[in-house]
């Protein structure tokens, strides 16, 4: 009995639900927790035993002590087996029809679908049975693991010649035979030999080939056994009882003149997927029937290339049925394979198998010819030997010849058809949806056109819609150009339809082959062809106004003033930092930022601000992404890009390969595939990185693993940044600023330049082992790579104000520029604002409220001289003091109550909840990072960087919130945001651009507004 794959197995128990299942069967099911309860339909019971887990999808009864999944409820509840359970559940059926509400006997076991109609006749009943074993074989990976093990893996093999599998799962399908139609349809499939007398399928547990007429009814059926290692007696090879009949793949035998002859039929199928096509196999040594020889008759065939084994049987059956063949006027040569080989074991040996095969039927040996006239063998050129055995010849007298490769065994077409001459002129009019060559001559101009060859984009297959017609006929049809048959089937019946030569049209359609070729393979090209993005052309005007952007001694004050001209109001630290990042991409370990806030904030608007000035090439964007997207992303459409994400939950199918991507640099994946043979391959996807991820969310929680790898902003939901967006958007409406839009899009031009000039350099921190950070928790450790990536953002973007050192690293040399104490500052400043507060166990919006409660409790506890602890309030009261929504209050209270910042209490009478405030402190500790080093402390020798600062001394305390420079450098960087939100950038002619807003005039400057 064939073997149930353990990975289907695995799925039905895993997908199918038991809960499902036992509904299906009328049972009433109890909700326990997070298990359901029922009444044991194994045994009688008052109350309910048999507990349903669903997390596991498992039941278990404690008064009978059944127990199992899926699979064991259907063996149970229907009295089957384990086979007939499976294939139940995999047929849906239980879920479908429903179950019994108590365990029927077998007798009354649900059936699967029947695959044979039990009023149908005996040759359709075979056909039913044929399509049965021929569907079963394309759902068993063991018998398409066999066909590839006998290298019979062509994509075109199981379907053309209908193969099957037995699998011993018919008589699941079939009526009991205790039943009148079980007995009926059992006894018809035991005259016809499917079934043996003592009930068991004849061919079970073997791979099945019909024998088809060419009106597709089953004629014969062989089966060979999968495994070898059979009890002793058992045969490998089994036909259906009595003689043989039919003659495999007689369709193929009008297409030449000659045929291949095999012993057996696997050994056919092998000639068949080498690309030899009219070739048939007889039933084993003695199975030459009568058919054979009348379908030879009946198709014309001239020439007989016996292929049986080179064993002693194989060798007699080759001299007994040539002297039959000769007698019949066919002539008659033998294919000789090793001794002691057949034609798939050789093809197996040799590969590749059609150039093996290919030599041996070019060296085959003349047997003798029969009473028909002789003909040239065009299409199988062999070598011809005569008694005696040294004399050698070939037809006409030709030399013989070595040449390996393999004849096709079918007629070809002349020479001119199939190969340009170095004068040919493939001249031909292509455009978008035709392609028309014109060929002219005595008998009057043809017109070939040719329409769906952009759909044909896959080497080998050139399947198109082909008309020829001249000025009083034409003929059109679909077909496949390197099917030799289907052509010259079309130039046929062509040349009936035009009345011309069928020589003409067959050297006209061999020249349109030859330029569709030509074409095609020029559109493939250019499909694998890599896509480079085209750049704008920038003119000296924009490189030296991006220059001075970049060269500008406040450039970061100078970004933030963009912004504001841009439309983004207030959010110093979320603009500078969101920019930094997207212009980290160019470095070797880019950061990531993820924006949170609630709806309608204007998280997407600082996104969108932000993504508006880094260049559109250099810059991805996605709604949404699926689990698999980013692996066939290709190789490098990531590779130091900004990768944007709209919402953070549209990506959650593919926050794995995100995170990976984001840790590793890059992406690989082995999946299936499929070569230009259609056979099946393992092919690797690999997308590199580094790549700076973008992401909004409006969660309150969010993936602690994405957390950990991204720079959290929080948008400022307060008041006053609500009044100055409301101002900015009633200015849009002015005159000031409808002037300012035009000045926003030279702002944006100006700095999408700017990122282009930047290059992607390394960049050294001389004063990196002085550093300091936390190290009292293990996720200081990504936070402190992206503290450094920080810095070296800031040195990057800095580039042009600073020297372009070169160093000689094996053997290359390799550009790097320096990070100076200034870029550490400034990103203490950032570090202070965005680490600090990722590090809090409050999420940012919920310490914003916990701040506004402290600063409104404090104010009315002093009002009413009472202690801050004794003050009570309401949801309504903070709602009113802060004018946050309801919904915002619900969730952010709820976050501060449940770790103790706030405690509730019940009014008297239970008319409601008010809260006291437990927290003692002020609320604005939290935006501070410990354990920075203060940059004025930091120093090097010349031997570091070629300067001449005196370097520290050295025992540096070590890294930690211990440091006792921590709080220097936090008074230090805080006035360093303010000073760059409210600083003007110098209006001097080494600073200012010609694209730079107006200072003289305020109103030229009115942007867009943010959060519209």
């Amino acid at each position: 009995m064939a073997r149930i794959p353990e990975a289907e197995i695995e799925r039905l128990k895993a997908e199918v639900s038991l809960v499902r299942l036992v509904e299906a069967a009328g049972i009433a099911l109890k909700k326990q927790g997070k298990d359901y309860a029922c009444n044991c339909p194994f045994h009688k019971e008052a109350t309910a035993s048999l507990i349903i887990t669903p997390s596991k999808n498992l039941f278990h009864c404690f008064g009978c002590g059944a127990a199992g999944g899926p699979i064991d409820w259907v063996m149970k509840m229907q009295g089957v087996s384990f086979r007939h359970a499976t294939e139940l559940l995999r047929e849906g059926l239980p879920l479908v029809a429903g179950l019994a509400s108590e365990p029927v006997k077998q007798s009354t076991v649900k059936k699967l679908a029947a695959p044979v109609v039990a009023d149908a006749d005996d040759q359709a009943v075979l056909g039913q049975v044929a399509d049965y074993y021929h569907a079963t074989l394309k759902q068993s990976p063991d018998a398409l693991a066999y066909l590839q093990s006998r290298g019979l893996d062509h994509p075109d093999l199981v379907t053309t010649f209908k193969l099957g599998y037995a699998n011993r799962t018919l008589g699941l399908r079939l009526p009991e035979k205790n039943r009148q139609a079980g007995a009926e349809v059992r006894g018809r499939l035991q005259r016809l030999g499917i079934y043996r007398e003592s009930g068991h399928e004849h061919f079970n547990g073997s791979l099945i080939v019909p024998v088809l007429d060419p009106q597709g009814q089953v004629q014969e059926m062989y089966g060979r056994k999968l495994l070898d290692n059979l009890r002793a007696g058992t045969p490998k090879h089994l036909y259906l009882p009595g003689p043989h009949a039919g003659v495999w793949n007689e369709s193929a035998l009008a297409a030449s003149r000659e045929v291949i002859l095999c012993e057996a039929l696997l050994d056919a199928l092998t000639f068949w997927c080498a690309g030899y096509r009219n070739v048939t196999a007889s039933y084993g040594t003695q199975g030459f029937t009568d058919d054979h020889l009348a379908a030879f008759k009946r198709h014309g065939i001239e020439r007989v290339l016996i292929a049986y084994d080179r064993d002693d049987a194989g060798e007699r059956a080759s001299t007994e049925l040539a002297t039959q063949l000769q007698a019949t006027g066919f002539g008659v040569w033998r294919i000789q394979f090793p001794k002691g080989m057949d034609a798939n074991e050789y093809a197996l040996k040799v590969q590749p198998a059609s150039k093996s095969l290919g030599l041996l039927i070019r060296k085959a040996v003349w047997l003798g010819d029969g009473q028909a006239p002789q003909r040239e063998i065009h299409a199988i050129p062999v070598t011809v030997t005569k008694n005696p055995p040294s004399e050698l010849a070939t037809v006409d007298n030709e030399a013989p010849t070595d040449d390996p490769t393999p004849a096709l065994a079918a007629p070809v077409l002349p020479a001119a058809a199939v190969a340009p001459t170095p004068q040919l002129d493939l001249q031909a009019e292509v455009s978008e949806h035709e392609v028309v060559m014109r060929f002219g001559d005595g008998e009057g101009p043809r017109r070939w056109r040719v329409r769906g060859l952009p759909k044909n984009l896959a080497v080998g297959v050139l399947k198109v819609n082909l008309m020829v017609a001249s000025d009083s006929a034409f003929h059109v049809d679909t077909l496949d150009l390197y099917a030799a048959r289907a052509r010259a089937v079309f130039i046929q019946q062509a040349a009936g339809e035009l009345r011309q030569p069928e020589a003409a049209l067959k050297m006209e359609l061999g020249r349109v082959l030859l330029k569709l070729e030509q074409l095609q393979d020029d559109t493939i090209q250019q499909a694998l062809a890599p896509k480079t993005p085209t750049l704008p052309d920038m003119n000296e005007a924009e490189r030296d106004a991006a220059l001075a952007l970049l060269r500008s001694p406040q450039l970061l004050a100078r970004i933030l003033a963009d912004f504001e001209a841009c439309g983004i109001v207030g959010e110093s630290t979320n603009k500078l930092t969101a920019y930094l990042a997207a212009t980290s991409r160019k470095l070797e370990r880019p950061l990531a930022v993820v924006v949170q806030s609630s709806s309608a904030a204007g998280k997407s608007s600082l996104m969108d601000a932000v993504l508006a000035l880094m260049p559109p090439e250099e810059t991805v964007r996605y709604s949404a992404m699926s689990g698999q997207s980013l692996f066939y992303m290709g190789e490098t459409n990531l590779k130091h890009k900004v990768l944007a994400i709209a919402e953070e939950e549209g990506a959650s199918r593919a926050s794995y390969a995100l995170k990976l991507l984001q840790s590793e640099g890059e992406l690989t994946m082995a999946s299936t595939g499929s070569d230009a043979n259609g056979n099946l391959v393992t092919q690797e996807y690999r997308v590199e990185g580094p790549m700076s991820l973008f992401m909004t969310t409006t969660a309150i929680d969010v993936d602690e693993e994405l957390l950990n790898r991204c720079l959290v902003l929080t948008v400022d939901e307060g008041r006053e940044q609500t009044a100055a967006i409301h101002r900015r958007q009633r200015e849009r409406r002015t005159l000031a600023g409808l002037l300012g839009k035009a000045h926003k899009d030279e702002i944006l031009a100006l700095h999408r330049n700017a990122q282009r000039l930047l290059r992607p350099l390394v960049v050294i921190n001389p004063y990196a082992d002085q550093l300091t950070f936390l190290d009292d928790r293990t996720r200081t450790r990504r936070d402190h790579e992206k503290y450094l990536s920080l810095i070296d953002t800031i040195a990057l973007l800095h580039q042009c104000q600073r020297p372009i050192k070169t160093v000689l690293l094996n053997g290359q040399h390799v550009d790097y520029l320096e990070v100076t104490l200034d870029d550490i500052a400034q990103a203490n400043a950032l570090a202070h604002e965005v680490l600090g507060r990722s590090l809090d166990e409050l999420p940012p919006q919920t310490r914003k409220l916990l701040v506004l409660v402290c600063e409104w409790v404090s104010g009315q506890a002093t009002a009413q001289g009472l202690p801050r602890r004794e003050y009570r309030f309401s949801r309504k009261d903070v709602r009113d003091a802060t004018g946050w929504g309801d919904t915002q209050l619900k969730i952010h209270l709820a976050r501060l109550a449940e770790l103790e910042y706030l405690l509730i209490h019940r009014v008297q009478q239970g008319q409601g909840y008010v809260y006291e405030l437990l927290y003692d402190g002020n609320g604005r500790n939290m935006a501070h990072l410990s354990g920075l080093l203060d940059p004025a402390h930091l120093g090097y020798d010349g031997q570091r960087s070629g300067q001449t600062v005196t370097q520290s001394e050295f025992g540096r305390g070590a890294v930690g919130s211990g440091s006792g420079s921590g709080q220097d450098a936090m008074r230090a960087a805080k006035p360093m945001l303010a000073r760059l939100a409210t600083e003007q950038p110098e209006n001097t002619p080494e600073t200012r651009h010609p694209l730079s807003p107006v200072r003289a005039h305020p109103a030229h400057t009115i942007p867009l507004a943010a959060g519209v």
